[in-house]
């Protein structure tokens, strides 16, 4: 009777450990600019739940001390698109991060979102 082996190759471990290290050098390189973009969607979400009744310079410092709690360096407050929806203030804003991840190639993400008062209240 004979047995038949069972596993895997040397060399499928080493190409599955080569796949599997170059997704965790992706992830931790784009986690912090993940995090980052995330931090200010809640920063954006919280300062058109503030904004009512205000004008548009002292939205920007609202969201300014939401930035300067969470480290956000990435969005500026003038970089903050202020409209208005009827009654309701609209925040938008849009960035691109370009994250270098060997030699001359890098990843390019952007980032965008859109909130506003009514959506906080909702």
């Amino acid at each position: 009777m004979i047995k038949k082996q069972r596993g895997i190759s040397l060399s499928s471990l080493v190409v599955v450990g080569a796949i599997l290290c170059i997704l965790a050098i992706l992830t931790v390189k784009i986690l912090p600019d993940v995090v980052e973009f995330y931090k200010i969607k809640k920063s954006i979400a919280a300062t058109a739940a503030n904004a009512s009744g205000k004008m548009v310079g002292e939205i920007r410092v609202i969201y300014s001390r939401y930035a300067e709690v969470d480290h956000i360096r990435s969005i500026s407050p003038e970089e903050i698109v202020i409209s208005r929806d009827g009654g309701d203030i609209i925040l938008s804003f849009a960035y691109e991060k370009r994250i270098p991840l060997f030699a001359n190639v890098s990843l390019l993400i952007d980032f965008h979102g859109v909130t506003s008062a009514r959506d906080r209240s909702e």
